[in-house]
């Protein structure tokens, strides 16, 4: 059993240059708490202070931003796939 988390570019040098991490299924939470687990100073560029997904930071549950469903506490699957999407700016 087993989640794909996409990890985007900017982050690689955290993951050992790896796009993708498999960890176990559970709570979006717990999902990318597990990555930090696997590549220790993630968490620190996705949550703030208070633990909330910064406001650049975009997590989608296979084509859902999880904003839209239950936040940190939306259920992921075995065999979903989680992207972490940096916001972009521009003008």
């Amino acid at each position: 059993m087993s989640v794909i988390v996409r990890v985007p570019t900017q982050l690689r040098q955290l993951t050992g240059g790896a796009g993708e991490v498999e960890v176990p299924p559970g709570t979006v939470r717990a999902v990318l708490g597990a990555v930090e687990v696997a590549h220790p100073g993630i968490e620190a560029r996705l949550f703030d202070e208070r633990g909330a997904l910064r406001r650049f930071v975009n997590v989608f549950v296979a084509e859902e931003d999880v904003r839209y469903l239950d936040g940190l506490d939306t259920h992921v699957a075995d065999g979903a796939t989680v992207s972490i999407v940096p916001a972009v700016a521009g003008g």
